[in-house]
């Protein structure tokens, strides 16, 4: 047999609201109070988007001629003062960035490059994932050109990734050219070459 309780209002034995119905409106708590959620929090049957819970970006530290595939040091977390991250963060091993959780991940890498030489330049740039912890493939590509000896400049790429298993996939951060003269910019105090990781949702 079920039971029913009509109330208005429920407190705590110091006369403190935990739930009060007032005009059809239902207010769990009071003012400063924390209200946590054991369980699954539904709205008319779906499951609430938990937002975003993991921002971060690393950053190349120094400069480097020459390809790299993958950039596989130099890394660094930013961390200069003002700036943070969000959530456990990622991973990194000879250039090889693990993600902390499962989900749909937004990912830019963002290069500056420098002209050393004096000739033309075509660069590009692209992020590779794994699937397996093996075999990569470009899941986007950048293309840029520089031309006089000293010129300066910054491309951005991007994609989504589903990471579905954390120990699988991955993902690493290529730069190559059609010669030797070019100068990726990289720096401790400040951003010029990095990459910006933000988990989105669920898989």
């Amino acid at each position: 047999m079920s039971s029913i309780l009509k109330v208005d209002e429920i407190q705590d034995t110091s006369g403190n609201n935990i739930i009060n119905e007032n005009a059809n409106t239902v207010t769990i708590g009071k003012s400063g109070d924390t209200v946590n959620v054991v369980g699954t929090l539904q709205n008319g049957g779906t499951n609430f988007l938990q937002g975003i819970t993991e921002a971060q970006q690393w950053r190349l530290t120094a400069d480097f001629t020459g390809d790299a595939i993958p950039i596989a040091s130099n890394w660094e977390i930013v961390d200069t003062t003002g700036q943070g991250y969000l959530g456990t963060g990622m991973t990194q091993s000879s250039g090889i960035f693990t993600f902390p959780s499962t989900g749909i991940w937004f990912v830019q890498f963002t290069v500056s490059y420098n002209q050393s030489g004096g000739t033309d330049t075509l660069l590009e740039s692209n992020i590779s994932v794994t699937i397996n912890n093996s075999s990569f493939t470009d899941q986007c590509r950048c293309f840029t050109e520089l031309g006089a000896s000293g010129e300066n400049q910054s491309v951005d790429t991007s994609t989504m990734i589903d990471v579905t298993d954390t120990s699988n996939v991955k993902v690493r951060f290529n730069v190559s050219s059609n010669a030797s003269s070019n100068t990726v910019r990289g720096a401790s105090g400040n951003n010029q070459t990095f990459v910006t990781f933000i988990r989105l949702g669920d898989t």
